[in-house]
Formats: structure tokens, sequence, C-alpha cells
């Protein structure tokens, strides 16, 4: 065998083999092993015909492509191991004579990260300050979920919860007949057509009203575009909201240890700076993460996108909105259109990765054992069975992995903010 390598980008390595004409002939005896105990051939008993026979009778085409399926595996293992190469994945391999046997085999190898002076990222926090507007706004939503409904005479306006009842007909053909259905009339709904709720404001009980509305020319489900939408409606009830006055029995009534409307204002005040800190922080670590991508250069093989393009794939189709958005496209639009999310992936993995090997950022087994835990009470009458679930080896490795990417870009951010510019013991453990 003789073997050249070279290396290309993308963390890939081209191997040229050329196969020794003693080593086709053996993979040639091989085959014929292999074929005549495998093939019935007129005036023999299997296994006992000669290669001549077998030959003439297959066809020597066919014995030459048994040898050389074994002999490219055989060679190629043979090769990595001489030329001291890690594959990470299955090779191309691609033939470009068959006797004698010479190929060319592309391998994927492991990614090459080369890390910028990450020390010296800066991001500046902003600070944290809660509206007192916002605080109102979200009292007043507070109010107006707590409110009962009560029926009104006057006509329908936004907000309000009718009763109605709706026929509808696409191309004279019916496609709606509801009884008693109840519909709030919201300002941008766009069910079941874009624009009906404005058909129903200012309609009094009773009431009946007929309509068309045409679907948008790039509605999805495509059937639909487009097409004029008739409607009949009657509303048969009209409700609104009755909301209870904003003082300190209002806050009482909620049951959550509220004496007055000012401690109601504190607490969802306190909430909202615990939002908006969470928001910061995780903006923080974007930036960080984003400055540690730029300073840094990463080298990977396409095989790794491929896969990833894969599981984003999985992922979507347990969406129910992602399946109709994907509706229609061919597998190579969705994989192109998923591509430089996938790239993205894999650079800012392999990136923190390596800072989690600078900074000798490791996850403990009790980290593992207290993330599992609180997952479990989180998840209430399943806790059991996701514990059970974190029994298993790969499980806990994927969240091993997680808490370890998690722990990494929380390091990131603190250097960032102008933390310790070296690793300590205490780092290390967080």
């Amino acid at each position: 065998m003789k073997v050249t390598s070279e290396k290309i980008e993308n963390s890939q390595v081209v191997l040229n083999i050329e196969a020794e004409s003693e080593e086709v002939e053996s993979a040639l005896e091989e085959a014929y092993r292999y074929l005549v105990k495998t093939t019935d051939i007129p005036g023999f008993r299997r296994g006992k015909a000669p290669r001549a026979m077998v030959e003439r009778y297959v066809g020597k085409e066919v014995l030459l492509d048994e040898a050389v399926q074994h002999l490219v595996s055989q060679l190629y293992s043979r090769a990595l191991e001489e030329q001291e190469i890690d594959a990470i994945a299955e090779p191309e391999i691609d033939i470009t004579q068959k006797d004698p046997l010479i190929f060319k085999v592309t391998v994927p190898v492991r990614p090459t990260v080369e890390l910028g002076d990450y020390r010296q990222i800066r991001v500046d926090p902003e600070p944290v300050e809660v509206d007192e507007g916002e605080v109102d706004k979200v009292v007043e939503q507070i109010r107006y979920q707590q409110a009962p409904w009560q029926p009104t005479e006057r006509p329908v306006q936004l907000g309000d919860l009718v009763t109605i009842e709706v026929e509808g007909s696409i191309d004279d053909k019916p496609a709606l007949d509801r009884r008693e259905l109840q519909y709030q009339v919201l300002e941008g709904s766009p069910f079941p057509v874009p624009g009906f709720w404005e058909q129903l404001e200012g309609l009094e009980k009773e009431q009946e009203k007929e309509f068309s509305l045409s679907f948008p020319d790039d509605y999805d489900p495509g059937q639909f575009a487009g097409k004029e939408y008739r409607f009949k409606v009657l509303v048969s009830e009209i409700k609104e909201k009755n909301l209870p006055e904003l003082d300190d029995e209002f806050a009482k009534s909620l049951g959550q240890g509220f004496e007055t409307l000012e401690s109601l204002h504190q607490r969802v005040a306190s909430d909202l700076k615990t939002i908006a800190e969470e928001r910061e922080r995780r903006r923080l670590e974007e930036k960080a993460i984003e400055a540690l991508v730029e300073l840094s250069k990463t080298d990977f093989p396409p095989v790794l996108v491929e896969g990833e393009i894969d599981r984003l794939i999985k992922e979507r189709e347990r969406s129910l909105e992602e399946r109709i958005k994907n509706r229609g496209k061919s597998e190579e639009e969705l994989r192109g259109e998923l591509r430089p999310l996938a790239v993205n992936r894999i650079t800012r993995a392999l990136i923190l990765g390596k800072v989690a090997d600078e900074e000798k950022i490791e996850v403990t087994e009790a980290e593992v054992e207290e993330e599992v835990e609180a997952m479990a009470k989180g998840a209430g009458e399943k806790g059991e069975e996701l514990r059970r679930l974190f029994n298993s080896v790969a499980a806990r490795q994927s969240l091993e992995q997680t808490l370890l990417t998690r722990n990494t870009i929380k390091r990131l951010a603190e250097i960032a903010q102008g933390g310790e510019t070296e690793p300590t013991a205490e780092s290390t453990k967080e």
C-alpha cells in the first residue's frame, strides 16, 4: 500500500491510497471464497466451484467490486494508523480506479480552536431600573385578569367577549359552522381570518351580519391564499369586564398575603426588577460570547455542521408552528436555511469548550445531583419519572455538558465585567 496525506481546510485530511498488486489479488481471493459459498452455480455444489467458474458466472466486475469493497475498508484503517490520524466521523471515499485500486479519502479530524485574548474583553453593565409606569401596567393587567365577565346591553366594543353563531363558506362550500362560539374581540386577531374582529365592532345583541373577507395572498396553508371567505354572524350575547376598584380590598382579594395596595405594588416592582436583572445578565453574557467569537478562530469539518442541522430539524419537527412554516420546502431548502445557525452553534460550543479547558472549569457530581433535584421538584407529579430519566449515563452526560457550558459562560461574563483575570480555586469550583 502506498499512502500520501495532505491537510486541507475545515479540519480535514485527504489520503491518497494505492493498493499493491499482491493486496488486490489477496482481496480477489477473499471475494471468491465469499461468493462461492453464497452463490448457486449450475453443475457444482455450493462452495465447490473453482474461481474461474465463479468469475465467469457472476461476472468479473462483480468479483472485483466485492474485492474492492473489503480492500478499501482494510487499507483505510491501516492508513489511519500509519499516518496517525484521529478520525472523528465516517470519511468520504472516492474510488478513482479499480484495477489497480486507487482511491482518495477525505477524513474529518478533530476541530481546532485559537482563542483570542478573552481576558481583555470588557462589557459594561447597564443600570437596572423599574419604571413606576411598568408597575402600574402590570397591576392593571392583574386587575383585568381578576375581573369577572358580566353581560352588557351596549354594542360590541374592543375587548368584549361575545357569544356568536357563525357560518362560513369558501367557494360556496361550507367551511365553518359554530353555535355558541365564545370569541374575544381583540385588535389584530388573525382568527378565523384577519379582519374578522373588525366586523363585530358596533354590532348589537341579536343583530345579524353578513360580510366577506379575503385571505392574504401569502396565507398559509396556500390552498386558501387569496380566496374569499363569506360569513354570516349572529351576536347572541355581549360581555364586558367589570373591573374592581384598585384599593386595599382588591390587594387582599388576591390571597397572596397582600394587606395593602402598596404591598402589591412593591411585590410587582420586586418581580419586575428580578426579571430585568435576569435580562441584563443574559445580555452581558451574550455580548461577552459575541466578543469572544469575534476574537477567536475555529476550524471544523462539514460533517459536524450536517449533524447539527439534523438536530435542528428534529427540534423543529416537535413544533406545530415550525411544521406549518416549513410546509412545501424541500429538504435542501430547509437545510440551507438552517446552515448558518448550525455553524454558529458549533462555533460557539467549540470556543466555550476551549475556555472551559483554559479556566479549568469542571462540574462535580454534587452539582449534577442538585440540578436533577431542582428539575424534579419543578416537574411536580412527573418528578420521579424525571429522576429515573437521569439515571442513564447518556442523560447525565448531557446534563453535565449543559452545566459546564453554563458555568463557562458565567465565568466569561465575570471576566468581561472586570472580574479576576486569572482562574482561582473558587472560580473553578463555581
